[in-house]
């Protein structure tokens, strides 16, 4: 018996109906779910709708996983065109067919009345800042996602879990990394120059004083991405990261201890590299000697160093390439 196509398309849509049912019900069965973080607990009762992100990066993991927030932190580093979007949000957000959500101006801290007008279901924000009275007053708009140890110490990996687990999406979350990764691990095995060399990042400095010489820790998710690209961590830096806290400054006269460092990644143009070398202190750190230095702007490549679940696979062929440069320099 031959069948129409007519004849299917009351089928499909049943089938179309059950799946959804199905999707559903899965849904559904994730919930009500609870999320311990460094400031509580949070519990989210149902599959969250209305997803709002505050601070940096948290907005890219509903993003990455197909959903538009209503509400998310402006960019206010490397945001070229002042639009308030980096470029790998802007690209994702047309492949979504997705209108920008509202952008929240943090550069006075958390504008709660906004986010609070977007009517969010769950706040995330598992790479952020907050203190405890910025936890309390997000609670009482929605349950709140934190940071699972310390403010701005959430790697982008648990990033992605957090922010995922509070969509209901930890799966999902769990294959997102894993595509990453495969992604770094691709670029990387590019460049086998990389295997081997230790780099520490370096903060902003000033060419006119290098007086003092301020650094990121391991606690800083831009030093633990040097893991990812294939460089190890100096035990000088490893040392001075005992503290816990993600930067660490010291006098250019101890700069010595620095002698195990092969690349230096640092914010700068070309007029500080030159003042480096000239530093008659700093001159003496085998990476300024051998010029392997990479210089980040206030441009998406700099702020990408910090990586994000949107940014790593944008900028990796130009980050990679400019560390594989500086670490060709010290053979």
């Amino acid at each position: 018996m031959r069948i129409k196509l007519h004849q299917l398309a009351p089928l499909a849509a049943l089938l179309f109906s059950m799946s959804a049912l199905q999707t559903a019900a899965d849904d559904a069965a994730r919930f009500p779910l609870d999320i311990k973080h460094a400031l509580g607990t949070t519990t989210i009762a149902k599959k969250p709708i209305r997803i709002a992100t505050v601070a940096w990066a948290n907005h890219e993991v509903p993003l990455a996983l197909g959903i538009v927030p209503v509400g998310m932190a402006a960019a206010n580093f490397g945001d070229d065109d002042g639009d308030g979007l980096l470029p790998w949000v802007s690209e994702r957000l047309k492949e979504l067919n997705g209108n920008p959500p509202r952008l929240f101006d943090e550069g006075d801290g958390i504008d709660f009345e906004a986010v609070a007008e977007t009517q969010p279901d769950v706040i995330l924000a598992a790479y952020s800042g907050l203190n405890r009275n910025d936890y309390a007053t997000l609670s009482q708009i929605a349950p709140v996602v934190a940071y699972p140890q310390a403010p701005w110490s959430t790697d982008w990996r648990e990033t992605i879990r957090f922010d995922s687990a509070g969509l209901g999406m930890a799966t999902e979350g769990e294959t997102l990394i894993s595509d990453i990764e495969k992604k770094i691990a691709a670029e990387v095995a590019k460049y086998p120059e990389l295997k081997g060399k230790s780099a520490m990042f370096v903060t902003h400095l000033d060419a006119t004083d290098l007086s003092i010489v301020n650094f990121y820790t391991s606690q800083d998710t831009r030093v633990r991405f040097f893991k990812d690209l294939g460089l190890s961590m100096p035990k000088s830096v490893a040392q001075a990261s005992s503290n816990g806290s993600f930067a660490g400054s010291i006098s250019a006269e101890q700069i010595d201890m620095f002698d195990d460092v092969d690349i230096v990644v640092t914010y700068g143009n070309k007029q500080l590299v030159e003042a480096m070398k000239a530093n008659p202190l700093l001159a003496r750190m085998p990476a300024v000697k051998h010029d392997a230095i990479v210089t980040l702007g206030r441009d998406p490549v700099g702020t990408a160093a910090n990586p994000t679940p949107l940014s790593i696979t944008w900028v990796l062929p130009a980050y990679v390439a400019k560390l594989a440069e500086a670490a060709r320099k010290t053979e």
